[in-house]
C-alpha cells in the first residue's frame, strides 16, 4: 500500500512538473508571436513628427533673422540683406519639411490626431507669423515712417494676411476631419484640389520675392521705395483673399501614382538640378506659377461652355 501511494504521489507531481513546462512553453510562445517590428513601428511615429519639428525651427530662424537684418536696415543694408536671405531660406527650406512630414505620414500609414494639429500650429507659425515679420521687416517698416497712414495700413494688412492663413488651416482641418457635417454650400473635400490657396505656397512667393532682391527696399530712391512697398501689399491683400477663396488648387497627392513615377522622377530631378544653378530665379517661378495656377483654371472655368450653359439654364428657370 506504501509503494502504490509513493508511485501515485510521483505520478501526480510529475503530471504537475508536465503543466509547469506546458505553461511555461506557451507563454514563451507567445512572447514569439508578437509582431517582430512592433517597436520599429512605434519608432516610425517619430519621424513625421520630426519633420514638423524642423518646420517650427525654420519659422523660428526666419523670424529672428528678419528681426536681426531690421536692427541693420538703416545702418548696413548690405548686412541686413545677407539676414534677410537667411529668412527667405529659412521659410523656403520650411515649405520642404512641410511636406514631407504629410508625405512621410501617409506613406507610413502614422498619422495621427495630435500630429494634424502639430502641423498646423507649426503652419501658423512658419507660413503665418514669419512672413509676416519678414514683410514687415524688409518692405513696410523698412520704407514707411510709423506717423505715416500708409504705415498703419500696412500693418492692418500684415495683421488680415494672417488671419486670413489661419482661418484657411482651420477650415482645412475642418474639412479633412468632419467631411460630412459640413454646412450646406460648403465645397466637398477633393484629396486632387486645395479649395482656397495653401499657405505655404504664399508664403513660399514671399519669400521668393525677398530672395531673389533680399536688399530692403529702403535701398531705393523715396518714390520708388514706396511704389515697391504699395505693390507688396496689395500682392499680400490679394494672397490673403485667395487663401479665404474658393478657388480650387491642385494639391498633387496623386502625383506619382501608377506608371507616371518615373517620368515625376524625372521632373524632379530636373527641377534640383535648375533651382541648384538658378535657385533665385526658378523658384520664384516656381511660386508664382503656383499661385497662377488657379486663378488661371478659375478664370478658364467661368468661360467654359459647361458653365456659360449652367448660368444660362438657371437664368432661364
Amino acid at each position: 500500500m506504501q509503494k502504490r501511494a509513493v508511485v501515485r504521489t510521483s505520478e501526480t507531481s510529475l503530471i504537475s512538473l508536465c503543466l509547469c513546462a506546458s505553461v511555461v512553453k506557451n507563454f514563451m510562445e507567445a512572447e514569439d508571436i508578437k509582431p517582430p517590428h512592433r517597436g520599429l513601428k512605434k519608432g516610425l511615429y517619430l519621424i513625421p513628427t520630426a519633420f514638423t519639428a524642423a518646420n517650427i525651427a525654420m519659422g523660428f530662424l526666419a523670424v529672428l533673422a528678419s528681426v536681426r537684418a531690421f536692427q541693420l536696415v538703416a545702418g548696413n543694408p548690405e548686412q541686413a540683406a545677407v539676414y534677410f536671405g537667411y529668412a527667405a531660406k529659412a521659410i523656403v527650406f520650411a515649405i520642404v519639411f512641410d511636406t514631407l512630414d504629410g508625405r512621410v505620414a501617409r506613406m507610413t500609414r502614422t498619422s495621427t490626431e495630435i500630429g494634424v494639429q502639430l502641423d498646423s500650429l507649426a503652419d501658423v507659425l512658419t507660413f503665418g507669423i514669419a512672413p509676416t515679420v519678414l514683410m514687415y521687416s524688409w518692405a513696410v517698416g523698412a520704407t514707411l515712417d510709423e506717423g505715416n497712414s500708409l504705415h498703419a495700413f500696412g500693418v492692418f494688412v500684415l495683421f488680415m494676411y494672417l488671419m486670413c492663413g489661419t482661418f484657411r488651416l482651420a477650415r482645412f482641418n475642418l474639412q479633412a476631419t468632419r467631411p460630412h457635417v459640413l454646412s450646406e454650400g460648403t465645397p466637398k473635400v477633393d484629396k486632387k484640389n486645395f479649395v482656397g490657396l495653401p499657405i505655404p505656397p504664399a508664403a513660399g512667393l514671399l519669400a521668393a520675392i525677398v530672395y531673389l532682391h533680399p536688399l530692403p527696399l529702403s535701398f531705393y530712391d523715396e518714390n520708388t521705395s514706396h511704389i515697391y512697398t504699395i505693390l507688396m501689399i496689395v500682392l499680400m491683400v490679394v494672397l490673403g483673399l485667395l487663401m479665404v477663396s474658393t478657388v480650387r488648387y491642385s494639391s498633387f497627392k496623386t502625383a506619382g501614382t501608377g506608371r507616371q513615377s518615373i517620368y515625376l522622377i524625372l521632373v524632379i530631378a530636373a527641377l534640383g538640378m535648375l533651382i541648384w544653378l538658378y535657385s533665385q530665379y526658378m523658384l520664384f517661378g516656381i511660386a508664382f506659377a503656383y499661385v497662377a495656377h488657379g486663378i488661371v483654371w478659375y478664370l478658364l472655368g467661368l468661360f467654359s461652355p459647361k458653365r456659360r450653359q449652367k448660368v444660362e439654364t438657371g437664368e432661364q428657370i
